[in-house]
């Protein structure tokens, strides 16, 4: 086990603490994807990526794109954990004026590379943005996490056929592959399985992991980033709702609000208050 994985352990338990709070005080929100992110995005925010609470928009640091951007409860609690913004304003989420917006705002909040919530567009937009960081001569890496049911969206091959032609190896995705979207089952809905195959035959260097295990995680991204000539796709298999025993594989918390005991019992499990 890497010695980083603990702290990453718990990193990733306190944003599911926040993010349950979150959605619990404003009366609205989209639990489920968000659980099923966190322990991809606590890998990225707390080891991975290159960047400056203090400076968010300094010009060499990696870019950030949350496609499924109805997931930004555990977006903007990894924001504030980082020190991007206090964590105080993790309770205002979609009150009125908030800059925590119901979906991210690039302009709004600060940490926010893009605005997303157009389902499909966060692997276009991130195609361009590692275009613009070779033509700028910046090293940085651009990581999108998207959810398995935008695949459905065309606009998202025509964007794997343009990165791999133009060879974009420092754009790395993550495929969060939950299994589910709010209409059901993805197998049911789009029939889509395999979900590398696809990117390969684009020409995309494609890994699949455990989507909950950070030993897996960092090695992937590791493995992604030695790749100078290929975009990157990883597959990472997660339990829609994951970290808390009544929401896992439920897809009835796709977009719900839990009442006061189903907090309690969310925090007592996660071990917070």
């Amino acid at each position: 086990m890497r010695p980083e994985v603990p702290m990453l352990t718990q990193k990733a338990r306190q944003l599911r603490r926040d993010v349950f709070s979150m959605i619990h005080l404003c009366g609205d929100g989209h639990p489920g994807g968000s659980l099923s992110a966190a322990d991809l995005v606590a890998a990225l925010y707390f080891q991975v990526l290159r960047v400056d609470p203090k400076n968010p928009d300094w010009p060499a640091r990696d870019r950030f794109i949350l496609s499924k951007g109805h997931a930004c409860p555990v977006y903007y609690a990894a924001l504030a954990r980082r020190g991007f913004f206090p964590p105080e304003w993790l309770p205002t989420l979609r009150k009125l004026g908030s800059p925590l917006q119901g979906h991210p705002v690039m302009k709004k909040t600060p940490g926010v590379d893009m605005t997303t919530g157009s389902l499909g567009h966060g692997i276009p937009i991130g195609a361009g943005m590692a275009a613009a960081g070779r033509l700028a001569k910046l090293d940085y890496f651009t990581y999108v996490i998207t959810g398995d049911g935008e695949l459905n969206e065309g606009i998202v091959w025509e964007a794997a056929q343009s990165a791999a032609h133009m060879k974009l190896g420092r754009l790395i995705v993550f495929v969060d592959n939950n299994g589910w979207q709010s209409g059901g089952y993805i197998k049911d809905v789009s029939g889509l399985k395999n979900l590398t195959a696809p990117f390969a035959a684009f020409g995309w260097h494609t890994q699949e992991i455990d989507g909950h295990d950070f030993d897996q995680i960092l090695g992937a991204i590791e493995k992604a980033q030695a790749e100078t000539e290929r975009p990157s796709v990883i597959v990472a298999h997660t339990i829609k709702g994951k970290g808390i025993p009544f929401t896992e594989n439920d897809n009835s918390w796709h977009k719900r609000v839990p009442n006061k005991d189903e907090l309690a019992a969310a925090l007592k499990h996660l071990g917070g208050s």
